[in-house]
């Protein structure tokens, strides 16, 4: 009970006869560039969520806030 293959000729040729073929190529190009920066977003943010774990280690150095101090 799903899309069979005459249902989405049927949608094809609909749409080439209201966008045109030279808008379809374009719609396809940017589509596919969208979904390609899409997943290289995914990867970085897979990247930067294992990055915290180097974290734990304790900070060396001395502390220069004044941020509790009262005047």
């Amino acid at each position: 009970m799903g899309i069979g293959i005459k249902e989405l000729l049927v949608v094809l040729v609909i749409a080439m006869v209201v966008f045109g073929t030279k808008k379809l190529g374009n719609v396809g190009a940017d589509l596919g560039k969208a979904i390609k920066g899409f997943r290289s977003a995914i990867k970085d943010g897979e990247a930067d969520n294992k990055a915290p774990e180097a974290e734990d280690e304790p900070l060396e150095g001395v502390v220069t806030s004044k941020k509790n101090e009262k005047l």
